[in-house]
């Protein structure tokens, strides 16, 4: 693996296929990254001899504690940013490609600020609901 957004890229994956599924092979992430299965096998290698995941002896992928906590923070990371492009007027799928770029790469202080000015523009949206 090439870079900490790479690995973040899998975990992620790994996180949302299993959320999906319930459960996860190497096959299935190749088939949702479009990589191939070779690419994937050593990804997977390296994910397993830094501690993310675990691997039974029939291929099923888990992720471990720490391995599902970055994947989490990653994941939370694509929906708010995703969320927030989208409600500025963003095409969704043009806003889902920034917030990909844009997860491994913002701060967690710019994150928490972006955050809370987002709950507090849905806040503000459930203000302005017509009252009966």
């Amino acid at each position: 693996m090439r870079s900490f957004e790479s690995r973040e890229d899998y975990l992620e994956t790994i996180l949302i296929l299993h959320n999906e599924k319930g459960y996860v092979r190497s096959i299935d992430i190749a088939a949702r990254m479009n990589f191939s299965k070779p690419s994937v096998s050593r990804a997977m290698g390296l994910l397993k001899t830094g501690g993310y995941i675990l691997m039974d002896k029939d291929g099923l992928i888990t992720l471990t504690e720490s391995g599902e906590h970055l994947a989490s923070q990653v994941y939370e990371r694509h929906r708010v940013l995703t969320s927030f492009f989208t409600k500025l007027g963003v095409d969704p799928f043009l806003a889902a490609q920034d917030a990909c770029r844009m997860e491994h790469v913002i701060s967690a202080e710019s994150f928490e600020k972006l955050k809370a000015h987002l709950d507090d523009m849905e806040a503000a949206d459930g203000d302005a609901q017509p009252q009966e």
